[in-house]
């Protein structure tokens, strides 16, 4: 069957953060991801997690000053020491919150940094990331994201995401695949994720356009939920979406998603 996971940093934004553990639980969601928990206290989070009985499915490592419109720091040349004590960080909250999965956001391009200084530097950023988790026992993934969204972004595309990947050489690296994302930047959904199982560790979901819930835009997710099960994938899906008006109201979806 199928896990989804409540994304708290788009769902149930109505009410306080530590407070969206419980309207996750309640709306039948069995694991929770969001995108950091480094402004609370690792051990109130765990409260909140034990409490519903929900699984920490999945964090990001510290990204930079998201406020501010940085999106990671991953290819950035001048902060490698600020992006390996960042991966300590999240080790450690994510060993706190027996979260075994964390991602990397590769980040923007800076100004006046070549795309082969930007690359090599991602490269050896994920080599270090990839080795420290593998012996905490997490798992490194890294995703791509449409350059429409966030404009300049490094990663965009699959293939360029596993090309790299390769250059790295772990066994600790995997792929975050967000349909949202790749359904804009390349398409053709379901012969990728069959083709690259294999290396997909976690799948995220929203429609296009708009990135709503699905059932509101051109994406068949009852075709791809089906597809999923056919190929036997055992990873959680990430419901990272604005709901198109509240979250309640657009849950109908996971309801026949469950009943399929």
């Amino acid at each position: 069957m199928t896990k989804f996971a409540a994304n708290l940093s788009m769902l149930f934004t109505e009410l306080d953060f530590l407070d969206r553990f419980e309207a996750a639980a309640k709306a039948g969601f069995d694991g929770v991801e969001y995108l950091f928990p480094y402004d609370f206290p690792a051990a109130d989070i765990k409260a909140r997690l034990d409490a519903n009985g929900l699984t920490q499915v999945l964090h990001n490592l510290p990204a930079g000053d998201w406020g501010a419109g940085e999106r990671g720091i991953a290819c950035h040349p001048d902060r490698v020491e600020e992006f390996r004590a960042g991966v300590d960080t999240a080790i450690e909250y994510a060993t706190a919150l027996s979260c075994r999965q964390v991602n990397c956001l590769a980040g923007i391009v800076p100004p006046g940094v070549s795309h082969e200084q930007a690359h090599q530097t991602l490269v050896a950023n994920l080599r270090y990331a990839a080795e420290r988790m593998q012996a905490a026992g997490i798992l490194l993934i890294a995703e791509p994201i449409n350059t429409r969204d966030i404009p300049g972004f490094f990663l965009n595309r699959t293939e360029q995401a596993l090309a790299l990947f390769d250059e790295v050489g772990s066994d600790n690296l995997k792929l975050q695949y967000d349909i949202y994302h790749m359904q804009i930047m390349e398409g053709d959904l379901a012969p990728t994720l069959e083709k690259h199982l294999s290396r997909i560790a976690h799948v995220q979901l929203a429609d296009n356009p708009g990135r709503h819930e699905p059932g509101t835009g051109e994406i068949n997710y009852p075709f791809l939920f089906d597809h999923l099960e056919r190929l036997g994938y055992g990873g959680w899906i990430g419901c990272e979406y604005k709901p198109a008006a509240s979250t309640e109201e657009g849950l109908g979806w996971l309801d026949q998603a469950r009943s399929r």
